[in-house]
């Protein structure tokens, strides 16, 4: 339990009491054992009738696998709540991609949470404004398609469109060229690879864009 996030831990109060003392027991056993020799699971007073393990995993089956981190963005501009936490959980393992040193997943999924951000705000727009902001930038997409788009053209036409600062800009392009980076013989021509730096890019795009985005 100490090795699982606390936010992972999702269970009703009886499966958490179960969950809570089965760990317990196990510690108990682990200490007898070490004292007296002796070594053998029993049944808990008050719970089923099955092994601390097994009642363990069993809890653990119904946890997620991902939850967002008390200290993401709560992206509440978002309005369709399935994406909200499902971007949040991504936000979430961009930073721990981060802290552990997982430069390619850290630099890739902040670019990828950048383009869903992008692509949420301009679906928000007027047609008629999206329309004139792709021939001003002479991006070659249709309006009514725009989950086709890639990362370069929601940049440009949220560029055109002033939803986001010149600063984010600069920052999601940077974060659009190291996703690229993604494919093995682009990083073989450029010479490049994922890296701290890429990584800090991508976040730094990314943290730029939440802020532009939340009203």
């Amino acid at each position: 339990m100490q090795q699982v996030p606390s936010e992972l831990i999702v269970l009703n109060p009886d499966e958490y009491a179960e969950f809570v003392s089965s760990i317990a027991a196990i510690r108990t056993l682990i200490q007898t054992w070490q004292a007296r020799g002796s070594f053998g699971f029993r049944r808990i007073p008050g719970l089923r009738d099955l092994s601390p393990v097994t009642l363990i995993r069993q809890a653990l089956v119904k946890c997620p696998d991902r939850y967002p981190s008390t200290k993401t963005a709560d992206l509440r501009f978002v309005r369709d709540k399935a994406l909200r936490e499902d971007l949040r959980k991504d936000i979430t393992e961009v930073n721990s991609s981060f802290i552990n040193g997982q430069w390619k997943m850290a630099t890739v999924l902040g670019g990828s949470v950048i383009e869903a951000l992008l692509l949420w705000k301009l679906q928000q727009q007027n047609i008629t404004h999206l329309e004139t902001a792709i021939l001003s930038r002479s991006i070659k997409k249709s309006a009514g398609q725009l989950e086709k788009w890639d990362l370069h053209d929601y940049i440009e036409v949220a560029d055109e469109l002033k939803l986001i600062k010149p600063e984010t800009v600069t920052q999601c392009r940077l974060a659009k060229d190291f996703r690229n980076l993604i494919h093995p013989g682009r990083a073989e021509r450029l010479g490049q690879q994922c890296n701290r730096a890429t990584a800090l890019s991508a976040m730094a795009g990314l943290e730029h864009a939440v802020n532009d985005l939340t009203p």
